[in-house]
């Protein structure tokens, strides 16, 4: 790493200018390409996976994606001649359009189904050539330009909205408001942490490019690869907050060096040579939990797992190389003018942990018990609400009051039933008369099962070979009767119809999709959350050469994703407040959530404990004094430890703006998660616990410790580098912790 750094300061204009063509490189070559993204949700070998492969092959053009065009009267009907007249023209144009497959409107011999009764409402389905992913975005455009001109120019009282994923393409977002919001916060508070101007903004300048880079290179891993289409913007909220973070340690020790004499060059190397290594090391605990994803095999979490990687992998590149390089140009500015003329006027002093900081540290060694025993009652108390966890997929039901998505879901669930928003859809291949007497039998059994409003006659192909009905239920897709009425389908209504014939009938559907790929996650969730908790663990040991320090990281994990899947639960499941913060209506908590939220909070607590713990490792190492180690490790990183959180959460809760429920519930659980890890467990919990276990925190049978590999953090010449003991008063007024030792090349005093 000082080889590294060194280069990078001796040929800084080379490695800002590499960035910036790697940065404008990729950014030009995702314009050209364009995006690619993919929301597939099936799993392989589902039941509703099979249907949705029926209905491709045997009905061509039903594959496409299916909206709506809802509209409503309410001084007259929609039979009404002028509002026929013009829905009926309308609908004509819709299906004339570029990417339209097929109109079915409601003005036919078929489609009296989709008047409701008191003849206010009606729909018409718009089926596209293609999927929703693969639709551009002025086809969708066009349909909904279209539609809106029937409003504008048709009878008074007439009220257009319309409903989809390919509609949903052509609501508006608040484009990078978020992170421009997020990165804005992050100055302000780098800039009050720092005092200067330039060293602000070296750790945002860092993150921008390498984000930027990586969420470029992620437009492009979409035409390779299943990439969904929140990939991008999940990397750019992961990148931000630990790219901001990663380049705060490192300016941090650079600053410390300078107030220590070192000339500029020297400061920088060394502080990437010595919180460098750390900062690799934390990125890549977070790569590895992330990348744990892929042992899923599910394709639509590979991209997501790969995007964010690159992300982070990039950014951890940048703060090694670009960073540097951008430190020695700002030269002695990387100090407040004050600390300047401090410097000048006195000459280099160690900075001691004194303050809030050393305050705080003697306050939990002295209260061990006390403090631990109110951290558990939070903890506890936060994590309650994951125990009414409800996975299930949101749907449009869940958009923002105002976004025309959700007028249409509303308008179609008052008029039609809940059930119409999101039917199910029976599929099977048919061979002779004898099917089609099991599915003539079929459509008259689903007609009296509970929870059925109404059942489509069967439709064959144009050989007979494929059929499908569709069942609308009583209840919301997002629904726990809807999911129930899947299982009864499947498990007694189907096969009892299937008997005597060659039928196999797969049930798909929007409700059935989402249930099937929520329970192959969760049937593969244990083997994911072991294998990311074992590979830190192993990490942990291996780095710090005790048995209570990896399982005491993991049970604190384990509690900070419980505390932010509670908030999660409250605000989203409960929807406490989340119509107050424009996220739409209460709804289930992704399915997909929990896997991805496990391997980001996994690798950024690791972040924590690693800053932390290696800090309280290295004293014990030096004094043998537990007591000691835990004060004075949280003396001298709890401050940093804490600024880098609050602008880690300023970046996620930034991203609750997106307009993005997916994104917003990505956001509040991170932001969430940081402040549970950051303000209760490491600066509380964790040294709290070690005060009281002592001598056993280092605790490691020998046998192990020689089979083990060495793994250093830090360079081992760092540890041998260790300045001489400065005696200083610890009061009451001050803070100041006694006996304090001051090193010169320390990775831990980076969180100091």
């Amino acid at each position: 790493m000082a080889a590294l750094a060194r280069w990078c300061v001796r040929h800084r204009l080379v490695v800002v200018l590499l960035w910036l063509l790697a940065l404008g490189a990729t950014s030009a070559a995702a314009a050209v390409a364009g995006s690619a993204y993919s929301n597939d949700y099936e799993a392989p070998g589902t039941e509703s996976g099979r249907a949705t492969q029926l209905l491709d092959e045997g009905f061509s053009g039903l594959g496409g994606d299916s909206d709506t065009v809802v509209w409503h009267v309410d001084g007259s009907t929609v039979r009404a001649a002028d509002v026929e007249t013009t829905m009926s023209n309308t609908l004509d144009e819709i299906g004339r359009l570029p990417g339209v497959s097929s109109v079915a409107t409601p003005y036919d011999t078929q489609g009296a189904g989709r008047i409701s009764a008191d003849g206010h409402t009606a729909y018409a389905t718009v089926t596209f050539e293609r999927q929703a992913d693969d639709i551009p975005r002025s086809q969708a455009q066009a349909v909904v330009d279209t539609a809106r001109d029937a409003e504008a120019h048709g009878p008074d009282g007439l009220r257009v909205e319309l409903g989809g994923s390919a509609v949903a393409l052509t609501e508006p977002t608040s484009g990078h408001l978020s992170e421009i919001i997020g990165v804005v916060v992050a100055a302000v508070v780098l800039f009050l942490a720092f005092g200067s101007l330039a060293a602000a903004a070296l750790p945002i300048a860092t993150a921008l490019i390498g984000v930027g880079t990586a969420y470029a290179g992620i437009v492009l891993l979409g035409h390779a690869m299943t990439v969904a289409d929140f990939a991008p913007m999940l990397g750019m909220l992961v990148g931000l907050g630990v790219g901001i973070d990663y380049a705060l340690f490192i300016v941090t020790r650079h600053r410390r060096g300078l107030k220590r004499g070192l000339p500029v060059a020297v400061a920088a190397e060394q502080a990437v040579a010595t919180t460098g290594r750390a900062v690799v090391f934390a990125g890549a605990t977070v790569c590895i939990a992330l990348l744990g994803m892929l042992i899923l095999r599910l394709s639509f979490l590979n991209g997501v797992a790969i995007a964010a990687s690159v992300t982070v992998l990039l950014t951890v590149a940048a703060s090694v190389t670009l960073l540097p390089g951008l430190l020695s140009f700002i030269g002695m500015r990387a100090l407040s003018r004050r600390e300047r003329r401090r410097l000048a006027a006195h000459g280099p002093a160690p900075e001691l942990p004194t303050g809030l900081a050393a305050r705080w540290a003697a306050f939990v060694e002295r209260h061990p018990k006390l403090l631990g025993g109110i951290a558990l009652a939070v903890i506890t108390v936060l994590a309650l609400p994951t125990l009414f966890l409800h996975l299930g997929t949101s749907d449009q039901g869940n958009n923002a009051k105002s976004s025309t998505t959700r007028q249409a879901y509303d308008l179609l669930a008052d008029s039609f039933g809940p059930g119409v928003n999101g039917p199910l859809t029976l599929v099977s291949d048919v061979d002779g008369a004898k099917d089609k007497l099991a599915l003539g039998r079929l459509a008259g059994e689903l007609r009296s099962t509970e929870g059925v409003a109404a059942v489509s006659p069967v439709t064959y192909n144009h050989d007979d070979s494929t059929a499908y009905l569709t069942v609308v239920p009583t209840s919301a897709p997002q629904s726990d009767a809807t999911s129930a009425l899947v299982d009864r389908l499947r498990d007694d209504v189907v096969p009892d119809a299937e008997q005597g014939s060659s039928l196999e009938v797969q049930v798909g559907g929007v409700t059935a999709s989402y249930d099937d790929f929520a329970e192959v996650i969760i049937g593969k969730l244990p083997l994911f959350v072991g294998v990311v908790v074992g590979l830190g663990c192993v990490l942990l040991l291996l780095a710090f050469r005790s048995l209570g320090i990896p399982l005491k990281a993991a049970a604190m994990n384990v509690a900070a994703v419980a505390a932010a899947f509670g908030v999660v639960v409250a605000i989203f499941q409960w929807g406490w407040g989340s119509e107050l913060l424009g996220l739409g209506r209460s709804g289930p908590i992704e399915p997909f959530l929990p896997v991805i939220m496990v391997s980001v909070l996994f690798g950024l607590s690791m972040d924590y404990q690693v800053f932390l713990v290696s800090r309280m490792y290295e004293e014990w190492l030096e004094t043998g004094d537990n007591r000691r180690a835990v004060r004075i490790g949280l003396a001298e990183t709890s401050r940093v430890i804490n600024s880098a959180a609050v602008i880690m959460i300023s970046v996620f809760l930034a991203f609750v703006l997106s307009g993005d429920r997916v994104i917003a519930m990505f956001g509040i659980a991170l932001a969430a998660a940081v402040a549970v890890d950051a303000f209760i467990l490491r600066t509380l919990l964790v040294p709290a616990l070690m005060h009281l276990l002592g001598g056993a925190n280092w605790w490691l049978p020998k046998w192990l410790d020689r089979c083990l590999p060495r793994l250093s953090i830090e360079p081992p010449e760092c540890r041998a580098a260790a300045g001489a003991k400065i005696p200083v008063q610890r009061g009451a007024a001050d803070g100041a912790l006694d006996d304090v030792t001051t090193k010169e090349p320390d990775v831990r005093d980076t969180a100091g």
